[in-house]
């Protein structure tokens, strides 16, 4: 019967969706509490499935036997941390500082657990465990400015504050919206709006809430929160050295320490479906609450995550009840028009492009410009070419400055070689603004030899081909050019690098010049 559940549950970690396998290491673990290798990967299993009762179970087993390794470690101070049982957390911490790999978490451990029992100095345990040659010194300063909120020290947690945001990073909004939450609960609202700066979608929206009295799901200030921020801080680290499995685990313990965490939740969500694991990821986005200031980005990973997952009738069935549910929502529209677009519904998508338009208004919430240019894209992929580019010529007057709208609107006019000259002038602006895009450069290039300047356009070409390899119509393009300037072997070679990843359309008109060479009627578009 032992030897039975273990290999059911072997099966499904391998093939099942891992809830099931969770269930089926947990009869297992039942059946057999002394084996540590089926209790490890109960562990694992728990962990990944978003399973805590099930990890929990599995570390305190490993633990009993003293076979318990640093991940479950973690989890076990985590669950005493959350629980408030500060001796027990103390234990674990110090047995964590033994560990040669994960000795650098003891000290935020130990400064929260000080914070929480009322016993010590906790920005003093930290800046002690804070060598500038440890891991830590990175993580320092927010987890310091986070202990200092908690203490209730105004002064000194401003203070803190402002130092963090010096230089921009990829946390930068979601800290400033943890903290504006975390003063807001405080009482310190002026405060709170303060940190609120930028124009981002949900920075505007927690500003605009925090001036009409209103909050969102924050954690309030305490040891929970502070090291539930570690451990998604070190995840999101992990996961962009390439190392998911650690990144999942910390990323679900920061989950059970704050299980409203749209961070732990939307990270989890990332490792999971990266997994092939759909069915966990979409459980975890779950967990993330209605009036999060997440909750659209939520929706979107969502319809994202099934499409990935081939359940894309599932996906658009989703949106448009969201649409039909909300039909002021900008957001809603606007993912059921790219669901559309994916499935090469363009006609649908251009039609509800314009009630995105529509809910926007002229004050919207959102920039109409990126309403205009996704309609413009649908329309002109339709074939609805005179639409297309009234939209993207609305979407060029709301701003005239954007790269992205200057090298649609300029490209798509090359392509049907119309008003050559201004679509010219267009990406040339375009690229001024952003010399490193590929698309634009190659815009660039495309536009001077389409004025007869192969030689003008072949550096151009080549370095858009170099920034983007796998792309078909920069590759063809740059064929082309080779073979105007007589680099007959470069360009049947970049015609096959193109032909690697071109769509039927192309592949035909490819085919033909590499066997018979550039011709008026195999041009590139």
């Amino acid at each position: 019967m032992a030897l039975s559940a273990y290999v059911h549950a072997r099966a499904a970690e391998t093939a099942a969706p891992l809830a099931d396998a969770a269930s089926a290491y947990s009869a297992a673990l039942t059946l057999t509490p002394d084996n540590q290798v089926l209790a490890a990967r109960a562990l694992r299993t728990g962990l990944w499935a978003g399973d805590e009762a099930l990890a929990v179970r599995a570390a305190q087993l490993l633990d009993k036997a003293g076979a318990l390794g640093p991940e479950g470690r973690l989890l076990l101070a985590a669950e005493a941390i959350k629980d408030k049982r500060w001796k027990l957390a103390s234990a674990q911490a110090d047995k964590l500082a033994a560990d040669q790999v994960f000795a650098f978490m003891a000290p935020v451990l130990r400064a929260w657990i000080a914070q929480g029992s009322g016993s010590g100095d906790p920005a003093a345990i930290l800046a002690a465990g804070a060598d500038p040659r440890s891991p830590l010194a990175t993580y320092a300063p927010e987890q310091r400015a986070l202990l200092l909120v908690a203490k209730g020290d105004k002064a000194e947690a401003l203070a803190a504050l402002q130092p963090l945001f010096a230089h921009e990073d990829r946390r930068d909004e979601r800290l400033r919206l943890l903290l504006a939450g975390q003063l807001a609960r405080r009482g310190w609202r002026p405060e709170a709006i303060a940190l609120l700066e930028g124009e981002a979608a949900q920075v505007r929206e927690a500003r605009a809430r925090l001036a009409s009295g209103r909050t969102w799901s924050t954690p309030p200030p305490g040891a929970a929160a502070g090291v539930a921020d570690f451990l998604l801080c070190l995840s999101s680290e992990l996961a962009t050295h390439e190392v998911p499995e650690l990144a999942l685990s910390l990323a679900r313990i920061a989950g059970f320490l704050v299980p409203s965490s749209s961070e732990a939740a939307m990270g989890g969500a990332e490792l999971l479906a990266a997994r092939g694991q759909p069915d966990a990821a979409l459980a975890a986005l779950a967990a993330v609450p209605a009036d999060d200031l997440y909750a659209a980005s939520t929706a979107t990973r969502r319809l994202a995550i099934l499409e990935g997952a081939g359940r894309t009738p599932e996906a658009l069935a989703e949106a448009r009840a969201a649409a039909s549910k909300a039909p002021g929502s900008v957001d809603s529209w606007t993912r059921l028009g790219d669901l559309l677009v994916e499935g090469k519904s363009y006609d649908e998508a251009a039609d509800v492009y314009a009630k995105a338009l529509a809910a926007n208004g002229a004050d919207g919430p959102g920039p109409a410009w990126v309403l205009w240019l996704l309609r413009g894209n649908a329309l002109m992929q339709g074939g609805r070419w005179p639409e297309a580019k009234a939209a993207l010529q609305e979407a060029y007057k709301l701003a005239p400055q954007q790269p992205t709208v200057l090298n649609v609107l300029g490209y798509s006019q090359l392509e049907r070689r119309e008003n050559v000259a201004e679509a010219t002038r267009l990406v040339e602006e375009a690229s001024r603004r952003q010399p490193d895009d590929a698309a634009i450069t190659d815009s660039l290039g495309w536009a001077y030899y389409l004025q007869g300047s192969p030689t003008r356009a072949l550096p151009l070409l080549e370095r858009a081909a170099k920034g983007q390899p796998g792309d078909a119509a920069i590759n063809e393009h740059l064929g082309d050019a080779y073979y105007a300037v007589g680099r007959r072997y470069e360009a049947r070679y970049a015609w096959r690098a193109a032909l690697v990843y071109a769509d039927e359309t192309a592949a035909g008109r490819l085919r033909a010049k590499i066997e018979a060479g550039l011709s008026p009627a195999f041009a590139a578009p």
